[in-house]
């Protein structure tokens, strides 16, 4: 697509925990733990509140469609801040300085005083019905020319089990946002702006790895389009497939209003009651509900069938909508006869209504209530499709497409929280905290100084064991053997199953050390870890993999192997190296350096072919 056509502007906002001794607004620990260790579990109905002017916001309406009751894991490593029993503690400082570390990275400006604040959430995700969150920094720089509009520091939420059931362990760990102007022009610019973000946060050391610790929440609109915020895209190598196909679903739904502007559609507000033409259908949902109501949508036909993105089409819109309201989805007349439902049964619908040829017809089926308000969803939904593209807050589906979660939140959302005290930033404290060194610099470094290849030297400054190098390599360890342990031979362990983060990081070293002090050879690292984590000590896991080889031994061994394929080695030559090479290594497994056993094996090649020295047959 051309983009710059197009006018595609994109901001990006990213939400990083921060690995803090403690969470923001208890003493509780930043540990994540697993569902079945819960100690108990407790039951909340959330309501929504009115802002300081009486108004509710429009994004906590829409979640209020459908009374939930929502569940909550407890575990013996929360308290009752978690559960919303007890007011909170003042703001965690030690979070607070880390977001300041970060605004200074980014050339921000200070807040003179940072308010905490709540902002309205009744999805289930905070116990309390909203989340605390506080505007540290502003006016930040990015590579791009583009700015970073706000720093804030917040509260995570609750991670979600299942349905309406979340965990409380995750609640309340520090979080940064940082959120950037709509400054990108092309779905490339996204995922690099994202990447530079994610790679100033982590040169601080002091964030959270993982699937999970790090979201990028993404707002994409393009000319004649609107605002659309797309939640939750935990992978960056998927961003630019995320804004390619918001992209193309926004280029679908004008091209859909000009369609429908051009047949001068029209979405009937009134519902009506079809129950009983599906009394006998093969369709169980039909057939086992209270209530089944149909919607007109006259001038639609073939356009809710028409996709919008990979796997979802307009009647997928609708659907998103109706299910606010409890319901599992919709039928249309675009993909009938289908589920059950007949032809003559469409034809029946059809003549029962007096539909045109040119009508789509939506059924809800539910309970009465929940029927009622899935139809008036579904008519919202077709409506807006007459005007184009809705302004929504969207969330991330497998492979990039997208689905509706609830308008985009205004001003009614955030009002001030009056149980935490304003934090005070002082002018000469924030030009004194230290700035620590990018990855990309520490990369360059690393490969300047250390003689490491440059595409290594990146991926260890970027990796999570970048601090155990760096302790490794200031013990005198070889700079290369420790980034092929940490990169390679660990990482190979785990892919067999293994769980590596039971490795000490003083285990590991210690290895390597034995590595750099003869007593064991590189390519029996791997087995050492493994036998380690058998629960091997690590003298008595080096004793056991990588038992001495003189010298002496060693060529004994070379000269009987190589002795033993004369005929291959006066025919090769030196090509026999690399075949013997893994014979050699084989028989000593790994108790030998490479280097070492390369330098016996070509002196004994050539002892083989110099003159005067018979080769022997085999």
């Amino acid at each position: 697509m051309e983009y710059e056509q197009l006018g595609l502007k994109a901001g990006i906002e990213i939400h990083q925990q921060l690995n803090t001794s403690r969470k923001l607004f208890c003493h509780c620990p930043t540990v994540l733990r697993k569902f079945e260790e819960r100690s108990g579990e407790f039951f909340r109905y959330l309501r929504a509140t009115e802002s300081e002017l009486g108004e509710i916001d429009a994004a906590a309406q829409e979640e209020m469609k459908h009374e939930r009751r929502f569940g909550y894991y407890a575990y013996d490593t929360i308290c009752l801040v978690e559960c919303d029993e007890e007011p909170p503690t003042p703001l965690n400082a030690e979070a607070l300085e880390l977001c300041c570390t970060i605004a200074r990275m980014c050339a921000m400006t200070p807040i003179d005083q940072v308010h905490t604040m709540r902002k309205l959430v009744i999805d289930g995700s905070n116990t309390s019905g909203f989340q605390r969150t506080a505007l540290v920094a502003i006016d930040g720089a990015l590579p791009n020319g583009g700015t970073i509009e706000t720093l804030c520091l917040e509260e995570e939420a609750a991670q979600r089990v299942e349905g309406d059931t979340f965990s409380l362990d995750r609640l309340g760990i520090p979080l940064v946002e940082v959120t950037t102007s709509p400054c990108m022009r092309t779905p490339d610019e996204v995922r690099e702006i994202a990447g530079y973000l994610g790679m100033i946060l982590r040169s601080t050391g002091r964030v959270k790895r993982g699937l999970g610790t790090i979201r990028q929440d993404i707002n994409i609109s393009i000319r004649d389009g609107a605002r659309v915020e797309i939640k939750g895209v935990q992978e960056l190598d998927l961003i630019t497939e995320v804004v390619e196909r918001e992209v193309r679903r926004q280029v679908s739904l004008l091209e859909i209003r000009a369609e429908l502007r051009r047949r001068d559609a029209r979405v009937e507000e009134t519902t009506h009651d079809v129950t009983g033409l599906f009394a006998g259908t093969g369709s169980a949902i039909l057939r086992t509900a209270e209530q089944i109501l149909a919607v007109r949508l006259t001038g639609f036909a073939g356009l809710v069938g028409r996709e919008i993105q990979p796997g979802r089409r307009l009647g997928s819109e609708l659907a998103d909508y109706a299910r606010k309201c409890g319901v599992g989805g919709i039928f249309h007349s675009d993909e009938l006869p289908a589920y059950g439902i007949t032809s003559g049964e469409v034809d029946a619908l059809r003549a029962h209504l007096g539909a045109g040829a040119d009508e789509c017809i939506v059924l809800v089926a539910a309970d009465a209530a929940r029927a009622a308000c899935a139809a008036r969803q579904v008519i919202r939904r077709a409506v807006s499709a007459m005007e184009g593209v809705p302004e929504e807050t969207r969330k991330m589906l497998e492979g990039g497409s997208t689905a509706y979660m609830r308008p985009l939140p205004g001003a009614a959302r955030m009002y001030p929280e009056t149980d935490v005290f304003p934090v005070r930033i002082d002018p000469a404290w924030y030009a004194a905290l230290p700035v620590p060194e990018l990855l990309i610099d520490k990369g360059a470094r690393f490969a300047r100084d250390l003689q490491l290849d440059p595409a290594i030297a990146s991926q260890i400054a970027s990796s999570a064991q970048v601090a155990l190098f760096e302790r490794a390599v200031a013990r005198g360890i070889s700079p290369s053997l420790t980034a092929r342990t940490l990169l390679a031979s660990i990482k190979e362990l785990s892919r067999a199953g293994a769980d590596v983060s039971l490795l000490r990081d003083d285990d590991i070293i210690a290895v390597l050390a034995a590595v750099e002090e003869g007593r064991a050879a590189k390519e029996a690292v791997p087995g050492i870890l493994e036998s380690i984590l058998s629960g091997a000590t690590v003298d008595g896991a080096v004793s056991a993999c990588a038992p001495a080889v003189t010298r002496e031994a060693l060529e004994k061994i070379v000269s009987t192997i190589v002795e033993a394929r004369s005929e291959f080695v006066a025919e090769r030559g030196m090509g026999a190296l690399g075949p013997l090479m893994g014979l050699v290594m084989a028989e000593v497994r790994g108790s030998v350096d490479g280097r070492l056993v390369s330098e016996v094996l070509k002196q004994e090649i050539q002892r083989q072919k110099s003159p005067g020295s018979p080769v022997k047959k085999v």
